[in-house]
């Protein structure tokens, strides 16, 4: 036994030996110049493109069998489709021996790639698939020997004639197989985009198949740190690309992966982190996603989009979810300053208006928007040419329903902003503590504001503030003032005094409010507030960017049928909307005491008055307004 191991071992090596020898013998007789036109003529016949090498031209043969090429060109022209600075060939060993040059592979390396695409959707390297296709045929005149090319630091430019757009991948590691006897095409590599290291795969099922237009099978792999996504389905080219099969994506940011895109998001909050699955159907430039699931900051939504258009972007959306936070997307619109006093002077970045095209409606079972919680909602929005339409169809909204638009568009440097809404029999306490940040009224009411404004800042706006606005409420309350306690009081005493006033509640049955608004100043139609003890009207004007009241009103005691009219007190509102001052008029309260009255009607002269008025002032706390100058007295005459 062990002899016959010896024997075949040394047959074997025998056998080696008349290789390497043949080897040997063919290296020093065969036609060098044979070998290269060889070569040069199955790259030809495999890509379609002449090959022009304007370097040297290594041949070896023994030990290693490869012919390497120099300053390489493929195609013709100024700009070839492919300049390659070193093209290795390497050639089959056995087909060797009996003189015939077939190429095993091809290492392509430092190649600079150039596709450009023409207006009518070809290519320089159509030629390229057309001769692939006609070469892979299993009756073709000249097959291709070789089946794989290996690719190092390429360069990829892609040039789009009719958009007149340019980009560079470099960094190309790539190995490129397609068959010579499977059916299949297989290519993996990573390259450079944008500053970013992505690792790609892609594979056809038929290549043939694919290459003619019929229906293959695809996969594609794709991975970066911006950004990971995948298709797995299938490929086919009837008159335009058509891709069918199932996509995912996945991003820890996408507002981080739309910038590496090319595409700015809008605003400064949300886009983070974001994941999608979808059936996908692709033509040309079109994407149509089914039974889609997203996830983006934690919201998820089920339903269909569609993508199309290649140099501006369009979109379209139809969704559904069970819960929204839209919290992420709108905390940075701040309307007021951090002390709530004043309105927030940050200029407003509207560059995210005119980047894409969007058309989405939205319907939520519950919808969070800051401390604001809505039930159910229907939202649309539509975004086209830098105009931002926003529109709620009905929404559950502070315990009430909600309708109504905002326009936004950009003006310049900054927006112009229409808005219509409608609130209905909502709680009146947390709509304007949300809306307008003052919680002075409670009740059931409705609400219609009509406004239109322009500036850069939320401050311009409110100093460009036009429209109206009218409130009604019912069965309510007016919260840090018992209008009525302080009336039967100062009907009883009239100097008692007015500094304790400022707490408890004022019912009210009916309420009625109804403002006009010209350059962010409110003019007071008419303001009633009806209750069961009492009542008030006011008049007046309210500063939109100072957020101060300058009005007036008088407030009565509602008399019992029968009985003559109650007691009334006119009064004026100042400062500020979240807490105001209210003064009582003095001059009222001055002809109603039985004991000031004659003191004050007795005094007449001017500087007496006034000084009696102060000192009674000062017992009944109400505030006088800032006197006149004293006029000076006349000047003597000549003669006195």
């Amino acid at each position: 036994m062990a002899k016959g191991i010896r024997r075949l071992g040394l047959l074997l090596a025998a056998l080696s030996g008349i290789v390497i020898a043949a080897l040997a013998a063919t290296s020093w007789l065969v036609d060098r110049t044979a070998v290269t036109a060889a070569v040069e003529r199955q790259v030809r016949a495999a890509t379609g493109l002449d090959l022009a090498a304007s370097g040297a031209i290594d041949v070896s043969l023994f030990p290693g069998s490869y012919v390497t090429m120099h300053d390489v060109r493929l195609g013709s022209g100024d700009t070839p489709p492919l300049h390659v600075e070193t093209l290795t060939a390497n050639l089959r060993l056995l087909p060797l021996i009996a003189q015939r040059f077939q190429i095993a592979d091809v290492m392509l390396y430092k190649p600079r790639i150039r596709v450009t695409r023409a207006a009518d959707g070809s290519s320089n390297w159509t030629p390229l698939v057309a001769r692939l296709a006609e070469t892979l045929k299993p009756d073709a005149a000249e097959a291709v020997s070789f089946s794989e090319v290996r690719v190092s630091d390429g360069v990829l430019t892609y040039t789009d004639t009719a958009r007149d757009f340019t980009e560079v991948i470099d960094g190309i590691e790539a190995s490129l197989a397609w068959p010579s006897i499977s059916r299949s095409f297989a290519a993996t590599g990573e390259f450079d985009w944008r500053g970013q290291r992505v690792d790609g795969s892609i594979s056809i099922g038929d290549f043939r198949a694919a290459l003619a237009g019929d229906k293959s099978g695809l996969k594609i792999r794709v991975a970066a740190a911006p950004l990971k996504f995948a298709f797995d389905g299938s490929v086919s080219n009837p008159a335009s690309l058509l891709l069918e099969g199932t996509l995912t994506a996945d991003s820890p940011s996408l507002r981080n992966a739309l910038r590496w895109a090319g595409r700015e998001p809008p605003g400064a909050g949300g886009f983070g982190r974001f994941a999608l699955k979808a059936r996908a159907n692709i033509v040309g430039p079109s994407l149509a996603l089914t039974n889609v699931n997203v996830e983006l900051d934690d919201n998820i939504a089920e339903g269909v989009m569609t993508l199309t258009g290649a140099e501006r972007q369009n979109v379209q959306a139809t969704l559904a979810a069970e819960s929204l936070d839209l919290t992420p997307y709108l905390h940075t619109i701040r309307l007021l300053a951090s002390g709530a006093r004043d309105w927030n002077r940050q200029i407003f970045d509207l560059s995210g208006l005119s980047a894409t095209d969007l058309d989405m409606r939205l319907s939520a079972a519950r919808v969070a928007i800051g401390s604001m919680k809505l039930g159910r909602t229907a939202l649309g929005a539509n975004l086209r040419n830098g105009t931002l339409a926003l529109s709620v169809g009905e929404a559950q909204m502070f315990d009430g329903i909600a309708k109504g638009s905002v326009v936004v568009a950009r003006a310049g440097d900054g927006a112009d902003i229409k808005t219509q809404f409608q609130f209905a029999d909502v709680d009146l306490e947390t709509c304007l503590g949300e809306l307008l940040g003052t919680s002075r009224l409670a009740g059931r009411g409705d609400l219609k504001v009509t406004l239109e404004a322009s500036g850069a800042s939320p401050f311009e706006l409110a100093q460009s503030l036009d429209g109206v606005a009218v409130l009604t409420g019912r069965n309510g309350a007016l919260n840090g003032f018992n209008v009525e306690q302080l009336l039967h009081r100062l009907e009883r005493r009239p100097l008692s005094g007015g500094g304790s006033f400022r707490n408890g509640r004022t019912p009210f049955d009916t309420l009625k409010v109804a403002l006009h608004f010209a350059d962010g100043t409110a003019t007071a139609d008419d303001i009633r507030i009806e209750g069961p003890g009492a009542r008030l009207t006011l008049t007046g004007t309210a500063s939109v960017p100072a957020r101060e009241f300058d009005m007036k009103g008088v407030a009565g005691l509602v008399a019992k049928a029968g009985q003559p009219p109650g007691f009334e007190l006119p009064f004026v509102v100042q400062g500020p909307w979240d807490d105001p001052l209210i003064f009582p008029d003095s001059d009222s309260l001055i002809r109603r005491s039985p004991a000031s009255a004659p003191l004050l009607d007795a005094v007449r002269d001017r500087r007496a008055r006034d000084a009696v008025r102060a000192v009674i002032e000062r017992f009944t706390g109400a505030a006088r307004p800032a006197a006149a100058p004293p006029t000076p007295p006349p000047a003597a005459s000549a003669s006195e």
